[in-house]
């Protein structure tokens, strides 16, 4: 089973300029993560976009509904930022159905060295090889439908609708 990994910014994958002291986007640390993680997984990265998902527009939100729709493989990891998530995940189970889908990202950025990104990354991969086809969050070791998810800004964690 190969699984298809589609990059499309968030603080996952977020830089530090010392500087400016700013947040900027150079490159995916993926395929480091990956390694990082050992992982033995056969798996397809595409970076899609390098986006802050704050700025993301509902065209960006297409084309990475295109990218899952004519992905060849139908068990798909979207690396996505936190903020907007859920809307993206709304377009997706609107738009790409048969496949599952899971999106995951980091509420700190990889590049900090002390981020969940390793740690969901890896519970998204797991949580895709076994799910049945649909739209899934994977955040925090937990794994929520689509349209029971919402970022708890008061805690840094995702959680069921009804907490």
């Amino acid at each position: 089973m190969t699984i298809r990994v589609l990059v499309t910014g968030g603080t996952f994958d977020k830089e530090y300029d010392e500087i400016r002291g700013q947040l900027f986007f150079h490159d995916t640390h993926l395929s480091q993560l990956l390694h990082q993680g050992r992982c033995a997984l056969d798996v397809e990265i595409r970076t899609v976009m390098m986006v802050d998902s704050l700025d993301m527009s509902d065209a960006d939100r297409g084309l990475i509904a295109e990218h899952c729709a004519r992905s060849p493989e139908d068990r798909i990891v979207v690396t996505h930022g936190t903020d907007t998530m859920v809307e993206t995940a709304r377009v997706l189970a609107a738009v790409v159905p048969g496949k599952t889908i899971v999106l995951t990202g980091a509420m700190v950025p990889i590049a900090f060295g002390s981020s969940d990104g390793l740690f969901n990354l890896g519970s998204a991969l797991s949580f895709v090889q076994v799910l049945p086809p649909g739209v899934y969050i994977a955040m925090n070791g937990r794994c929520f439908d689509w349209d029971n998810a919402r970022k708890n800004r008061e805690t840094g964690r995702f959680a069921p609708l009804e907490d």
